[in-house]
Parts: C-alpha cells; sequence; structure tokens
C-alpha cells in the first residue's frame, strides 16, 4: 500500500509544474485560473479572474463549468499538493492542457503578485440562494453576478410586477423602477406587486415595499417619473439591461433610441387580451425595437389594456419570461431570444416564434450611435439624428 508521500511523487511525476513566474505568465498569455483551495482558504483571498472549484468537487462539477476539455488551466491550491492531484485527476477526465502551479496562493501571495480578497457570499446568503448554487450554469460565482446586476423595469404594472418579483427573489442586486402612476383598485386583477391596502399609493413606493419585502438583498430604486428625452439617458446610463413593461408606443421608440446610444440590451414584453409577445432587442448583437416596427400603426389598430382588456395572469406569464430572459442575459447562459419573437397564445396555449430581421433603411443603430438625438417623439416615431447625419 502507498505512502501518501509516495502517492505526490507519483502524481508530480506524472503531470506538469510551474512556479509562479512561469504562473503568472501563462495567465497573461491566456490561461485560466482553476483555484482548488476550500472556501474559506478562497474566502481570504484569491488571484483575480480566477474560477474557484474545491478539489473534493472537481469530478462533479467541472464539465459543468468548462465543458470544453481543451482548456488550457494552470491549477492552484495552498502550496501546490492539491493541485498535483487536482491536474491528475483533471488528466483522467481529458483535460490534458493543465499544469499545477508549485508554491501555489501562499508563494504567490508573499512574493508580492497581484490578488485580491473575492465578494462571497454570506452564510445567510447561502441559504436564500441554495437552489441557484446547486444549478451548475449559476453556482456562486454566476450568484454573485446577479447581486452585481443593475435592471431597470420600464413600469410597475402588469409585466413589471411579475418581473419584478423574480428578478428580486433572484438576487438581482438593484432594480430601477420607472412609473409615475398610483396604485388603482383596476390595478389589482393583474398588477401583484399592489394590494388594496395601497389604494392611492405611488406605484413606485408600493413596488418598493413589496420587493425589499422580499429580499433585503436589493437595492430597489423608485424613479416617479415620466420617462422623457429630457431624463432617459441619465436614468438608463449604469443599467445591465431594461424590462420593457411600456403600455405606449412613443415610450417604445424613446426607450428604444436611448438604449441603442446606449448599448443596452431590452427585453421586451407586451400583451392584448389573451395573447403575449417576448423578445430581446440588443442594439450590438441583433435587431431592435424600429427594425421590428419601423413606425407606430394607427391608434385604432393596436388599442391599450385599459381599452381592450386584457386576461389577468397573461401579463404574469409574459413578464414571467421577460425576467427569465433577463436573467439568461445577465448569468451569459443560454439562447436569450434576441432576432426571435415569441407569440404565445393563452386560447390556444400556443407558442409560436418567428424571426425578426435587421432593417438596412433603419438609421438608429450602434453603429450611428454617435448621431441619434433624443427627442420627444409624442407619436411621430421617425427617428432623429444630429445635423452632420447626412441623407
Amino acid at each position: 500500500m502507498a505512502s501518501f508521500r509516495e502517492l505526490l511523487q507519483q502524481a508530480k511525476a506524472s503531470i506538469t509544474e510551474v512556479d509562479t513566474a512561469v504562473g503568472q505568465e501563462l495567465l497573461e498569455q491566456g490561461h485560466l485560473l482553476l483555484d482548488v483551495r476550500e472556501p474559506d482558504e478562497y474566502e481570504q483571498g484569491a488571484i483575480p479572474d480566477s474560477i474557484h472549484i474545491p478539489r473534493g468537487q472537481i469530478e462533479s462539477s467541472i464539465e459543468n463549468r468548462l465543458p470544453d476539455r481543451g482548456t488550457r488551466l494552470v491549477v492552484m491550491c495552498a502550496g501546490g499538493v492539491r493541485s498535483a492531484f487536482a491536474v491528475q485527476t483533471l488528466e483522467q477526465l481529458g483535460y490534458e492542457n493543465s499544469v499545477s502551479m508549485d508554491g501555489g496562493f501562499n508563494k504567490w501571495k508573499d512574493e508580492g503578485r497581484p490578488w485580491t480578497r473575492p465578494r462571497t457570499l454570506t452564510p445567510e446568503q447561502r441559504s436564500r440562494y441554495q437552489r441557484h448554487l446547486l444549478v451548475p450554469e449559476v453556482g456562486e460565482e454566476g450568484q454573485l453576478k446577479l447581486l452585481n446586476s443593475k435592471v431597470l423595469l420600464l413600469g410597475a404594472g402588469g409585466l413589471g410586477s411579475p418581473a419584478a418579483l423574480y428578478l428580486a427573489a433572484a438576487g438581482v442586486g438593484t432594480l430601477g423602477v420607472i412609473d409615475m402612476d398610483v396604485v388603482d383598485e383596476s390595478n389589482l386583477q393583474r398588477q401583484i406587486l399592489h394590494n388594496i391596502d395601497r389604494l392611492g399609493e405611488r406605484k413606485v413606493d408600493s413596488a418598493k415595499k413589496t420587493l425589499t419585502g422580499l429580499n433585503p438583498d436589493v437595492d430597489v430604486v423608485a424613479y416617479d417619473v415620466r420617462l422623457g428625452a429630457d431624463n432617459i439617458m441619465g436614468i438608463l446610463a449604469g443599467y445591465d439591461l431594461v424590462v420593457d413593461g411600456a403600455d405606449n408606443f412613443p415610450s417604445r421608440y424613446l426607450l428604444n433610441d436611448a438604449s441603442v446610444k446606449l448599448g443596452i440590451p431590452v427585453v421586451h414584453g407586451s400583451i392584448f387580451r389573451f395573447e403575449g409577445q417576448i423578445t430581446v432587442f440588443d442594439p450590438r448583437q441583433g435587431p431592435t425595437y424600429r427594425d421590428m416596427l419601423p413606425e407606430a400603426p394607427p391608434a385604432e389598430m393596436a388599442p391599450s389594456c385599459a381599452e381592450a382588456g386584457v386576461l389577468g395572469v397573461l401579463p404574469g406569464i409574459v413578464g414571467s419570461i421577460q425576467a427569465l430572459e433577463a436573467l439568461k442575459l445577465l448569468l451569459g447562459v443560454g439562447e436569450p431570444l434576441r432576432g426571435r419573437l415569441v407569440a404565445f397564445d393563452a386560447l390556444e396555449m400556443s407558442f409560436r416564434e418567428f424571426k425578426l430581421r435587421v432593417d438596412p433603411d433603419n438609421e438608429v443603430t450602434w453603429e450611428n450611435r454617435d448621431r441619434i438625438e433624443i427627442t420627444e417623439l409624442d407619436g411621430l416615431c421617425m427617428p432623429a439624428f444630429t445635423d452632420n447625419a447626412g441623407a
């Protein structure tokens, strides 16, 4: 029976080891750093941009975290022992471009090389987000990403309510909510952020009470204003994406032009009686609202919910899908609805997908962002450009 020392010697003889200087050079050349220390060690200090998988979880977690077996890895522990065994395991799993960093984090730190104290989840957060932590595509890294994210919700109504609730429950760190209305009794059939005790209260205040009561981790920023050309750029700046729950065309076109100019994705949703639509407008990677709808239809062709009505549960379904798309974008997982529009028919219980394409005649694009002027549309949906726009 082999001793620990003999097993370590065998492991080191079968793998490639590098010192900390070479390890740093490899990282600068594009290798990824895999930190296999225990969570309490990692919390005390880590190398920036490292991937943390404790040694005992490599076999069960590595394929989900790093599916490409050709990934070039520098593996590190505290001193170089666990990393040697980890590289041996990785090679058995098919990850053959892995090296162990001799001396580990302790030597790296003693030599004055760059390190930081990473943000980690508190025990309370680990309990709250436990089901997220079990999902390989989320895990602790993804949950921390959500806690550092900022999402702006346009509207605290039918679509904004379910989207806000699920984003808050998921732990999105900052939620901005824009709405200048008050809670009305007719809202309560679908706007589940509010309740009968808040009739007459400002919607943004009601939304903040509900969301912070659901998750104190979330900072809710209330904008009790009319979204206009004079304030939209200042409000949108700094947010990672926008969840669009607007119910009128001028607001949608205004949001489109500002989001294109800033390069901010918009998760769009719309509802009508028993039907809903969802898509993602990402100005840097696909079509936008003006590509889908260059001009607004006549008012008689597009009545609002107040005029046409809506089944109360429908915005719950559409808004929940908007929240899902927002989380996918924030986490960088899955296939978001860029260039795809999903149409939902509640009576048929059917989902249909339509392709959206970039309109070559649309000038409101990310490439033209410096020429876009943000102006009040008042129902007129032609884009505005600076004087040097050209024909």
